[in-house]
């Protein structure tokens, strides 16, 4: 059975993913920040995984959890960045630790967990990786100079990546989701929801199995001959 690591797995697309891996027969290991986010994940993905706390700006954080993994488990031939923050302000406004935490978080999380686990994948000569990025990365966005930012070189980051390991038949791709019905979209006011479905072609937000099916087939067998690329799942709002 194959390992799957899959940050910011505690709720959200993350659980969403988690989960949906889990039930395609992987064995699922999901990160949290905090002990409910990872006893969350435990219960939510019973004989089929497990939490883990994981500092991402922590590089023995990093290692740490990869030791656990390696007492239960085998190593991750599957990783899904998916863990990420937001600081929002106007760069005017913008202190140093809001662009800092964000970019380290996003952008050197996804640097520190997947060098961290490419070494099992490069053995195995079997591997996925599948980045988080955000329709904001091609968009903008006002307010969210960091997070794009973050975002936009995360995809970067997935191409060249994938033209490294190639050889080694491990892929690396990246999903780059629109307005997704999650926990933050819930709290939008009725006419935020409003203005924000008037931007996107097929009238509704997206839902998180459509994000985790997404991932679910990038990481399987069928997916082999795809990699380097940035799949949209927007509702039409922005076209590649």
């Amino acid at each position: 059975m194959k390992t799957a690591l899959v940050t910011g797995a505690s709720r959200g697309i993350g659980a969403a993913i988690a989960q949906r891996l889990a039930a395609d027969g992987l064995f699922v290991v999901g990160t949290a920040t905090s002990t409910e986010g990872v006893e969350n994940i435990s219960a939510a993905l019973g004989e089929g995984g497990t939490g883990f706390a994981m500092n991402l700006h922590d590089p023995q954080s990093v290692q740490d959890m990869l030791a656990a993994i390696a007492d239960i488990a085998e190593p991750p031939q599957v990783l899904v960045n998916n863990a990420g923050v937001t600081r929002d302000n106007l760069l005017l406004r913008m202190g140093e630790a809001e662009w800092v935490d964000v970019v380290d978080t996003n952008l050197n999380g996804t640097y520190r967990v997947t060098k961290a686990v490419l070494r099992g994948m490069i053995k195995a000569r079997w591997g996925r990786i599948v980045n988080l990025s955000s329709v904001v990365a091609r968009m903008g966005n006002p307010g969210q100079s960091n997070y794009v930012a973050s975002k936009s070189a995360i995809e970067g980051f997935s191409r060249a990546l994938a033209l490294e390991v190639a050889s080694r038949n491990i892929t690396v791709n990246t999903v780059a989701p629109g307005f997704i019905n999650t926990d933050m979209t819930a709290q939008l006011t009725e006419e935020q929801t409003a203005a924000m479905l008037e931007r996107i072609p097929l009238g509704r937000m997206g839902q998180r199995a459509e994000i985790a099916g997404t991932v679910s087939y990038l990481v399987s067998d069928e997916a082999g001959y795809m990699t380097a690329q940035t799949l949209h799942i927007n509702g039409g709002m922005y076209a590649a």
